[in-house]
C-alpha cells in the first residue's frame, strides 16, 4: 500500500511538472509572436565624397556643374516590409500622422538621420518599400486627418498652403562652374490635388532588396541602413543642369518631374543589423 501511494504521489508530480512545462512552453510561443521594432537609417552622400556636410561638401555634376547643398530634406512614407513568404506589411499606409517622417540632413548624427518604427509583426524581412513623399490618397483624406504631420510639415518648411500640398524634395544651395556661387533653390511637391488641378503628381515608390533578412521579433531590433547617394539629382536617370530657368524651380514643372524620377533612383540598402 505504502508503495502504491509513493507510486501514486509520483506520477501525480510527473504530472503536474508537465502541465507547468507545457504551459511555460505555451506562452513562450505567445510571448514569440509580439510584435517588435525597426530602425530605418538614412545616410545622405555623394556616392564618390561621402556623407554630405551642408554648405561644404561640393559634388561636380556629369555636366561639370559644381553644387552644395544649404538645405537637404525629402520626405519618406507609405514604408512595406516584404516578408521571406512574399507578404507585405504596410507600416500605416497613407496615415502620414504615424506613418511619414522628414530626412532633414541638418539632424544627421554621425552622418546618419534616424526613423523609427514601432509594432512590427515578428518575420523575417527580404525587401523594404518606401514612399518618397506623400501619395495623393493621403493627401485627399483632408487635412484634419493628417493634422498632426501637416503642422510638422510646416515647421519644418515641407509644406506649402494646404490646396497646393506637401514638399517631397526641398533642395538649396549653391552651383556654378568654377566655384558654387549662385543660389539655387528646387523645391519638388504636390500641388494638392492632382487630378483636379491637372498637375504631375510627383509622389514615387520603391522597392528594395535587403542584403541581410531583418529579423524582427521582441528580443530584436533591426536596423536597416539606407544611402541615399545625391549625386543622382543632376547625374542620375536623366542629366540635369541648373540654369536661370530652373534654379528657382518650386512644384512639379517637368524639370522637377525629371528631379523626381532621378531622386528615386538614389536608395540602396547597405547593410542590415539585427541587434
Amino acid at each position: 500500500m505504502k508503495i502504491f501511494k509513493f507510486l501514486s504521489l509520483i506520477l501525480i508530480a510527473f504530472t503536474l511538472i508537465t502541465i507547468s512545462s507545457c504551459s511555460n512552453n505555451d506562452d513562450d510561443e505567445i510571448k514569440n509572436t509580439e510584435p517588435g521594432n525597426l530602425q530605418l537609417k538614412f545616410e545622405n552622400g555623394f556616392n564618390n565624397l561621402g556623407d554630405i556636410v551642408l554648405n561644404q561638401t561640393t559634388q561636380t555634376s556629369s555636366n561639370g556643374q559644381k553644387h552644395q547643398f544649404s538645405t537637404l530634406k525629402y520626405v519618406i512614407s507609405n514604408i512595406s516590409l516584404i516578408d521571406e513568404n512574399g507578404t507585405e506589411f504596410k507600416y500605416n499606409y497613407n496615415n502620414p500622422d504615424k506613418g511619414a517622417f522628414i530626412i532633414n540632413q541638418a539632424d544627421a548624427k554621425g552622418g546618419i538621420v534616424y526613423a523609427n518604427l514601432t509594432e512590427i509583426p515578428k518575420g523575417n524581412y527580404k525587401k523594404i518599400k518606401l514612399g518618397l513623399g506623400i501619395s495623393p490618397t493621403a493627401y485627399l483624406i483632408g487635412q484634419d486627418g493628417q493634422g498632426i504631420f501637416w503642422e510638422k510639415a510646416k515647421q519644418e518648411g515641407m509644406a506649402w498652403s494646404w490646396s497646393a500640398g506637401y514638399i517631397f524634395a526641398k533642395l538649396e544651395g549653391k552651383y556654378g562652374i568654377s566655384t558654387a556661387d549662385t543660389e539655387f533653390m528646387n523645391h519638388t511637391g504636390n500641388m494638392g490635388d492632382t487630378t483636379a488641378n491637372g498637375t504631375p503628381d510627383l509622389y514615387r515608390e520603391i522597392i528594395l532588396d535587403l542584403p541581410t533578412t531583418a529579423r524582427v521579433s521582441k528580443e530584436i531590433t533591426p536596423s536597416i541602413h539606407i544611402l541615399a547617394d545625391f549625386n543622382q539629382y543632376l547625374s542620375g536617370q536623366t542629366t540635369l543642369t541648373l540654369t536661370t530657368e530652373n534654379n528657382m524651380a518650386m512644384g512639379s514643372s517637368p524639370y522637377l518631374v525629371s528631379v523626381s524620377n532621378n531622386l528615386i533612383q538614389m536608395f540602396k540598402v547597405d547593410h542590415v543589423h539585427n541587434d
